[in-house]
């Protein structure tokens, strides 16, 4: 429960509090469970404050400084967090659901499982941040950076992730069905049994990225560049690659039947044993 001290402090007013906070900069608040539901907290200090299992639904945290505070198990449904600082934040199993996390700083939080369906994450700094698990589903993801994240086995069906940078980022085993990933930087990312079946990928950059076993079912892959990536054993089954770059892809035992490749680049690339039945190549 609450410390019942600091949770009068804050109380008071947003002043006081970092009055507070700078005259105790050794201690952690305790605000774990306390209810915060429509509560106007931006801008204030709660770095490395202990809000375990909190109450913060539809709550204003604009701004607000989280830096390494725990979230864990967290209640912020619809909250407002819009240029919030969680960096290295914990934020596992914390509910999300519908928050506005445009701007906010995610540098190396900790987001396993937690649900971010219909989350607003535009522009987002998720850098390096655990997502193992996480349940992006339907969330705007448009601009952010993902770079080196790890989102192994995490659902972003229906996501949009336009022009967002996934740059050496771990997106194996994920589902990104229907996805909008339309101009995003994928260059070297690790997508073994990614499922990006009906996805949206033109103009993707996915260069040098491990494509292995991938499932690429009718997704619309035009003007992409998977030059050097390993796609052997892929699934590109009905796949748009119009224009695409596939120059030295490994195309090892891929699926290819009935994908357009017209107008796609294909110099040296590895075709043993791919399946090309149906398949409209290039001129």
């Amino acid at each position: 429960m609450a410390n019942g001290e600091h949770l009068a402090v804050l109380h008071w007013s947003a002043i006081d509090w970092g009055k507070w906070r700078s005259h105790y900069p050794q201690v952690e608040p305790d605000l774990s469970q306390a209810d915060f539901r429509g509560r106007d907290l931006s801008g204030m200090n709660l770095s490395g404050a202990n809000l375990y299992r909190a109450y913060l639904s539809s709550a204003n945290l604009t701004a607000t400084i989280l830096r390494q505070a725990t979230l864990t198990r967290a209640n912020l449904f619809e909250a407002n967090l819009t240029a919030a600082d969680l960096t290295e934040a914990e934020l596992v199993d914390a509910n999300l659901i519908g928050a506005t996390l445009t701007g906010a700083d995610l540098q190396g939080a900790n987001l396993r499982t937690t649900d971010l369906r219909e989350a607003l994450l535009a522009h987002a700094n998720l850098n390096h941040a655990d997502l193992i698990g996480a349940d992006l589903r339907s969330a705007i993801l448009r601009d952010a950076d993902l770079g080196d994240a790890n989102l192994m086995k995490a659902d972003l069906s229906r996501a949009n992730l336009n022009a967002a940078n996934c740059c050496n980022a771990n997106l194996s085993r994920a589902n990104l069905v229907k996805a909008e990933l339309i101009a995003a930087h994928l260059i070297k990312a690790s997508l073994y049994r990614t499922i990006f079946a009906e996805a949206h990928l033109t103009r993707a950059f996915l260069i040098g990225a491990t494509l292995v076993e991938a499932i690429f079912e009718d997704a619309d892959l035009s003007w992409a560049n998977l030059s050097r990536a390993n796609l052997s054993h892929a699934c590109l089954h009905a796949a748009n690659l119009r224009g695409a770059n596939l120059s030295r892809a490994n195309l090892k035992n891929a699926d290819l039947s009935y994908a357009n490749l017209h107008g796609a680049n294909l110099f040296k690339a590895d075709l043993t044993g791919a399946n090309l039945d149906g398949a409209v190549m290039p001129e």
